[in-house]
C-alpha cells in the first residue's frame, strides 16, 4: 500500500461522495436549526454506507460474482425509486405553517433515522460496483480502502450539510421544497446515468 494506493482511495471517495453530498446539503436545508450532534450523524450515516457497499462489492467478487452482475443492473432502479419517495415525501411534507419551536417559516421537522438510512443505501448503492475495481486487493487492503472512502465521505458530508444549513436560513419557506427536488433530480441522475 503506497501513495497510489491512497490518491486512488481518495478519488474514489470522492466520486462516490457526490451524490451523499448533495442528499447531506438537502438535508441541512430541510433543518437550517440543526445541531452540530445530528450533522456528526447524518455525515457518518452516509460514510458507514459508502464503508460498507464496497466491501460487499469486493466479497461478492470473491464469493457470488455471477449472481451479483444480475443485481447490478437493478442499482440504477433502486436508487431511483428510493431517492424519489424520499424527496417526494418531502415536498408533500413542505408546509408553510409557521414552526413553533422557531417561528421560521419552514418544514423545521427533521429527517428521521430511517430515512437517513434509506438515503444512505440509495446513495452508496453504486459504490457495491467498486468491489469489481478493488477485487484484486487483499482483505485488509479492501478494509482500508473502504475506510479512505468512509473518511472522504464523512468529511465531504459533513460540509454538505453545514452548507444546506446555512443557505436553508436564507431560503426560509424555500428550504424543504429545494431539498425534495434536489433528491428527485439525483435519483434520476443515477438512474440515467446507470441504464444510458
Amino acid at each position: 500500500m503506497g501513495f497510489v494506493f491512497f490518491v486512488k482511495s481518495i478519488l474514489l471517495g470522492v466520486g462516490l461522495a457526490m451524490d451523499a453530498f448533495s442528499v447531506s446539503l438537502a438535508n441541512g436545508l430541510n433543518d437550517s436549526k440543526m445541531k452540530t450532534k445530528r450533522v456528526v450523524l447524518i455525515s457518518f450515516i452516509f460514510a458507514l454506507f459508502q464503508f460498507l457497499m464496497p466491501l460487499i462489492g469486493w466479497l461478492c467478487v470473491h464469493t457470488i460474482a455471477n449472481e451479483f452482475k444480475i443485481f447490478e443492473k437493478c442499482i440504477p432502479y433502486i436508487a431511483l425509486v428510493l431517492l424519489v419517495f424520499i424527496g417526494g415525501k418531502m415536498l408533500l411534507d413542505c408546509k408553510n405553517e409557521e414552526c413553533s419551536e422557531c417561528g421560521n417559516t419552514i418544514n423545521c421537522k427533521e429527517v428521521g433515522i430511517l430515512a437517513l438510512i434509506i438515503q444512505g443505501i440509495a446513495t452508496s448503492i453504486d459504490a457495491l460496483s467498486v468491489g469489481f475495481t478493488i477485487s484484486d486487493y487483499t482483505l485488509y487492503m479492501a478494509f482500508i480502502s473502504c475506510l479512505v472512502i468512509a473518511l472522504v465521505t464523512f468529511l465531504i458530508c459533513f460540509t454538505g450539510v453545514l452548507l444546506g444549513k446555512k443557505f436553508g436560513t436564507s431560503l426560509s419557506g424555500k428550504a424543504s421544497l429545494l431539498g425534495g427536488i434536489i433528491l428527485i433530480i439525483i435519483g434520476i441522475e443515477i438512474f440515467v446515468t446507470g441504464v444510458f
